[in-house]
């Protein structure tokens, strides 16, 4: 994996930078080895801040660490990208296993009917002649199959705060918040009171829904 570093207003030191590329290593054998990333160090006022991003064939990873020292703060910011990367792999796994056929509804077999009993000569039936000589063929008769009803399950409802931004966010703050914590979900209100909600879909990317 190709690392890009930039330091701000710090000085990123042998043993720091080797700590980032042992972590982003990892990371590289999650997402594949032609995936990039990039590590800026900074500091604002006593805060030590360490942002990792990460470009992949099919996934972007941004994730961020803030500390007192620059060693924690990159330690949290490859803990959330490492989070972020195995998802994404357990995802693409998942949908691997799928079939293709899996929306295909397959209708169960369709026992045959047990062979009449014989019936007394002259009585018209299977294989009986009906007085001209001539033997009536059998009538196909078309049988449909509807699948079992699907089982409803209750859902599991889980009551959760964190997804609410207490206060008002752009969208690039909104983002990060939603990278940063590692959440599927953030309800927010734009500056101008708008309010809006992130959803990370299934394939990973981050979906902005506007609500009027």
């Amino acid at each position: 994996m190709e690392v890009e570093f930039t330091a701000r207003k710090v000085r990123i030191s042998k043993v720091l930078r080797t700590q980032a590329e042992e972590g982003l290593q990892r990371i590289a054998r999650m997402l594949g080895r032609a995936a990039s990333a990039s590590v800026t160090f900074s500091a604002q006022k006593h805060i030590q801040i360490a942002e990792v991003t990460i470009k992949a064939r099919q996934q972007t990873i941004a994730a961020t660490g803030q500390s007192d020292t620059l060693a924690s703060a990159i330690r949290q910011a490859l803990a959330h990208a490492e989070n972020q990367a195995r998802r994404h792999r357990d995802r693409r796994m998942a949908s691997k296993r799928l079939p293709k056929e899996e929306k295909v509804l397959t209708a169960p077999p369709v026992a045959m009917p047990k062979a009449r009993a014989a019936q007394p000569d002259g009585e018209p039936g299977d294989g009986a002649t009906n007085g001209r000589g001539k033997t009536k063929g059998r009538t196909a008769i078309a049988v449909h199959s509807f699948p079992a009803r699907a089982t409803v399950v209750e859902p599991h409802i889980v009551k959760s705060s964190e997804a609410l931004a207490l206060k008002p966010l752009t969208l690039e703050e909104a983002v990060k918040e939603v990278e940063f914590r590692d959440r599927d979900l953030l309800v927010f209100r734009s500056p101008s009171g708008d309010l809006c909600v992130l959803h990370r879909r299934r394939d990973g990317h981050i979906e902005l829904l506007e609500i009027p």
